[in-house]
């Protein structure tokens, strides 16, 4: 019994280190969450389904897949650098009664696979936007739906749909078929 007793502590202190508490690099944005009613109108933008699995690449507390499940009841996947935005993303799931449909991770979106999604949710800046397209038009299936808040993908991918909210702008694309890209 008092081997067990050993054990515990020993075993805590390895669980708690399975996740990192800081970013392992410097982070590529600093979080500003988009606001509610722009997350709404991108998810209608993105005429976001039951059968949509949705991705928000560089998630912050998680708002974007949350309100994706609640509204819609989608399967969803955020993922950002810092490991202190992936606890927040997960307790607002946990309190918003969705976190048995959403996931959170803390990874590099340029190193997460994006095979399973239909609609990529974004709001980084313009050069990461472009960093990303290649990536997107590699792993994403043909009609699948990219939703940007505020940002473009530069003037070689023009946007299917802008919208214009007050000081906020929705940019819509679709992934072409395979060799129309």
């Amino acid at each position: 019994l008092s081997g067990l007793l050993l054990l515990a502590p020993w075993q805590m202190t390895a669980a708690s280190e399975a996740e990192p508490t800081r970013p392992a690099r410097k982070l590529d944005v600093w979080y500003v969450p988009t606001p509610h009613e722009v997350v709404d109108r991108m998810l209608d933008e993105a005429k976001v389904r039951p059968t949509d699995v949705v991705y928000d690449l560089g998630c912050g507390d998680g708002r974007m897949v949350i309100a994706a499940a609640k509204q819609y009841g989608t399967r969803g996947v955020g993922v950002d650098l810092d490991p202190a935005r992936i606890r927040e993303a997960r307790a607002n799931a946990k309190a918003q009664g969705v976190d048995q449909l959403v996931t959170f991770r803390v990874g590099d979106m340029f190193e997460t696979d994006l095979r399973e999604a239909t609609v990529v949710m974004l709001y980084l800046l313009p050069e990461l936007n472009r960093r990303l397209k290649p990536k997107l038009f590699a792993e994403l299936p043909p009609g699948a739906r990219v939703v940007s808040h505020d940002f473009d993908m530069g003037k070689e991918w023009p946007p299917d749909e802008y919208i214009k909210l007050g000081t906020s702008g929705v940019y819509l694309w679709r992934i072409p078929e395979k060799g129309q890209q």
